[in-house]
């Protein structure tokens, strides 16, 4: 939760490799926490690390483009053990990768660690579905549904008390 004025929510995005659905739920909460003028941090990982230094996958580079989001720039990284120190939210976009995270989260953790759908009304226990190996239209699907997710954390955030941008 918030600590007054001055806190400042950090938030970690997770799946399998991180390079489709974690980018794409940190491009699309960057979006929205820009469009609200939240201080946030967001990033993205991913519980395997065989895709380290690499950009998202084209087709998600590409869904994320025809909406308005550039997640060029983004790399694919794994998760550390002192994200769950560093971030205040960590959300996996599956039950596999939750189990992962739950799995190597320290005892000393301090970050809420749950399913991303799990904020969005009506979702609870849905995963993120898994583009990678589908068609392009698997990756529609996987953006409609992190800007519904996005959308819902950042009102739950402003709930909570997190700030927003001085201006």
């Amino acid at each position: 939760m918030g600590e007054g004025l001055m806190a400042r929510a950090a938030v970690l995005f997770v799946c399998m490799g991180n390079i489709c659905r974690s980018p794409l739920a940190e491009g699309a909460f960057r979006a929205e926490a820009q469009r609200l003028e939240l201080d946030v941090v967001a990033d993205s990982a991913g519980t395997g690390g065989w895709h380290a230094g690499a950009s998202p996958d084209a087709r998600a580079i590409a869904v994320a483009r025809r909406n308005g989001v550039d997640v060029t720039g983004l790399r694919a990284r794994q998760v550390r053990v002192d994200d769950f120190r560093t971030f205040t939210h960590i959300y996996a976009l599956d039950h596999d990768n939750l189990r992962g995270l739950l799995n190597v989260a320290p005892a000393d953790a301090t970050a809420e660690v749950g399913l991303l759908m799990n904020l969005v009304d009506g979702h609870a226990g849905r995963a993120v579905i898994d583009p990678y190996y589908g068609t392009d239209a698997g990756f529609d699907v996987t953006w409609n549904d992190v800007v519904m997710a996005a959308q819902a954390l950042a009102r739950r955030l402003i709930d909570e008390g997190w700030t927003r941008t001085a201006r």
